[in-house]
């Protein structure tokens, strides 16, 4: 079964708000056993137009597994949270 990645473009408009997205998205990944390989850190674009803000890269044993962490009560609730504080673009991506 290959792997599955969430990968997300964030754009905070709130940094104080989006604090307890933070705590409350954490809680999700760990409860659906989410690897977190990229978390808001520095980024380069090195080749087309693309101009990312915050980036997030989760990996998931499966699509199953990862679409499960985002359709869970936990992330429910951080998702609730992150209302008026950032403008989330999300996909996930099928691994090999």
């Amino acid at each position: 079964m290959p792997s599955a990645y969430i990968l997300a473009n964030v754009r905070v408009t709130n940094p104080e708000q989006y604090e307890e997205y933070k705590k409350l998205s954490t809680i999700a990944m760990k409860a659906h056993g989410a690897e977190v390989c990229v978390r808001g850190g520095a980024t380069e674009v090195l080749e087309g137009d693309w101009t990312p803000d915050r980036v997030v890269l989760l990996k998931f044993p499966s699509v199953e597994q990862a679409k499960a962490f985002n359709d869970s009560p936990e992330y429910a609730a951080a998702r609730a949270s992150r209302q008026g504080a950032a403008i989330m673009r999300m996909v996930v991506i099928e691994g090999v």
